[in-house]
Order: C-alpha cells, then sequence, then structure tokens
C-alpha cells in the first residue's frame, strides 16, 4: 500500500510514522544502546582498529579542538588506546531514536579506571547505507550538578 506524503508527514507529527527499517522504537533504541556499548567495549579491551570500525567517514568528534572525518577521530584518539589499562570508561544511561530510524543519540556518565563519574558524553549515531549505526557527532564535557533525567513515559 503506497501513502501519500501528506499521510507520511501526518504520521511522523504523530508520531507513528514508519521507520525506514521497520523495527520499532524499542527495538531501535536496543540496537544503539548495545552499538554504543560495543564501541566502549574497544576501549576497555584497547583494540583500536574495532573502534575506528564504528566510526561514519563523516565523524566529528569535540574536545579541545575538533577532529574531523574517520582519520582525523581514529589519529586523535590514538592515544587513548596506549598502555594496558583504559583511562576511562562510558556507558549509555539514555538513548533516543528518530522516527525514521536513521539517527540517534545517546547519552551518559564517563568514568576513570577507579569507577567514578569524570564526565559525560554525547554521541549522535546514523544508521548508514550498509545497516551499521556508526557515529557521526561525538562531544563530551565535565559532569554537572543536574539531578539525573525522570525516566521517559512509556
Amino acid at each position: 500500500m503506497k501513502l501519500s506524503r501528506w499521510a507520511v508527514g501526518l504520521m511522523a507529527w504523530a508520531g507513528t510514522a514508519p521507520t525506514v527499517t521497520g523495527d520499532s522504537a524499542p527495538d531501535l533504541q536496543a540496537q544503539v544502546r548495545e552499538t554504543e556499548r560495543a564501541f566502549a567495549k574497544t576501549m576497555a579491551d584497547r583494540d583500536h582498529k574495532a573502534f575506528v570500525s564504528f566510526l561514519s567517514e563523516e565523524a566529528i568528534f569535540l574536545g579541545r579542538t575538533a577532529l574531523r572525518g574517520r582519520s582525523e577521530v581514529a589519529e586523535g584518539w590514538k592515544r587513548f588506546f596506549e598502555g594496558p589499562q583504559a583511562p576511562f570508561a562510558w556507558e549509555p544511561e539514555r538513548v533516543e531514536v528518530m522516527a525514521s530510524g536513521t539517527l540517534a543519540i545517546s547519552q551518559g556518565p564517563v568514568t576513570d579506571p577507579k569507577g567514578e563519574r569524570v564526565g559525560t558524553f554525547t554521541s549522535t549515531w546514523r544508521r548508514e547505507a550498509d545497516g551499521k549505526w556508526r557515529i557521526v557527532l561525538d562531544a563530551g564535557c565535565p559532569p554537572c550538578a543536574c539531578p539525573p533525567a525522570a525516566p521517559a513515559k512509556p
């Protein structure tokens, strides 16, 4: 059945637009959450090559400077993979996916080797042509005194 542009627009506005993949919102959130966890595991495993595989060609990582593109991000982050112990870790707390199923955001704590929170990350993921979620934007910041966000209502 073909949907008119008007009908698709109306469904998007109402939050019920069909996803590009046909996956449900909870399924998409789970996919991105697991992708973020696998991405974080590359740091724990000290596997720089695996880390790079999660980067979009267009990735931009914001820190003291902006690293642009897979190669620049890979080179800029190589130092974090040196040595036997990861200098930090991260874990997604929140994941939201656009109704189209093509773009997502994840946020959570960054911890030091003792497990103490030292910051917060925000990552934007894009489902690319091959169906894999890859990171396109990443930014971290020091922890804030903000109260935790209330859980999303179902």
